[in-house]
């Protein structure tokens, strides 16, 4: 996979990647979810986002957690980013996921969210996670499936489960890219990439309770995508869209607000 194509998408994906009202929600139901494991607020703890991109996710973080550092090998969003909202507790680098310029043990919450499948080796990106991660530390873990029915990126019908080639001819003949570099997983090559952390699944939760975890807006309430989704996670859990898991680093933790 060329690091080309990832020095530029945020612009390659301006619409997602700079729509705030959408970020925004992501982010609210990441601080619930992980506000719910801890089973309290997350104002003592230390978060990095491994693809923090124009920084709209981790600015709304920033009202939860006691620092944010968001990272991303796109020089044009963090500088976005850096020139919007950096400020006091908030920061932000250019960097590789896969090589993170910082200490080992040194964050509580490390985020990952739908990146995975955008990096050149994702157990590289999840050794990183681990190795960042304090003992006993948390990774949010939001995933695409490579069984999806519609592909999440480019919105095209079994995109991710085909074999490449024809990916790149069908995503060509859509005209919606050049190639397709995602490499998406199915569930157990997720569970696979996870095996080094406790995974604690939220997928079932945030559907069977979309308004505690702020996912309404995806699920409407008496809406026929929530009965879908209730039947699917519940009976056929491998063919969900995606996943969203809370990966525990072994390890007593060092932090109260997790620890308690």
């Amino acid at each position: 996979m060329p690091r080309g194509y990832q020095l530029g998408f945020s612009e390659m994906h301006h619409d997602s990647m700079h729509g705030v009202e959408g970020r925004e929600r992501k982010a609210a139901t990441m601080v619930a979810v992980l506000s719910d494991f801890v089973g309290g607020p997350l104002g003592d703890l230390d978060a990095l986002d491994v693809a923090a991109s124009t920084g709209i996710i981790d600015q709304a973080l920033a009202r939860s957690f006691r620092t944010v550092t968001g990272v991303d090998i796109d020089q044009g969003a963090i500088a976005h980013a850096h020139a919007r909202y950096g400020s006091g507790g908030l920061r932000y680098v250019v960097a590789d996921a896969m090589a993170l310029p910082f200490s080992d043990a040194r964050f509580d919450v490390v985020v990952a969210s739908q990146v995975y499948e955008h990096v050149p080796d994702a157990e590289r990106l999840m050794a990183e996670i681990q190795r960042v991660l304090k003992p006993g530390g948390l990774c949010y873990f939001a995933a695409g499936n490579r069984f999806n029915v519609v592909e999440g990126h480019y919105k095209l019908p079994f995109l991710s489960a085909i074999p490449r080639p024809l990916a790149h001819w069908y995503i060509r003949a859509a005209g919606k890219a050049d190639f397709y570099y995602e490499k998406h997983r199915s569930l157990w090559g997720l569970r696979r990439l996870a095996r080094a952390f406790e995974v604690h699944d939220y997928t079932r939760r945030i559907i069977a309770d979309p308004e505690r975890f702020g996912a309404a807006y995806m699920l409407p309430p008496g809406s026929v995508k929530r009965r879908v989704a209730g039947w699917v996670v519940n009976r056929a859990y491998g063919l969900c869209p995606g996943f969203i898991w809370i990966l525990k680093k072994p390890g007593a933790a060092r932090s109260a607000a997790i620890a308690a």
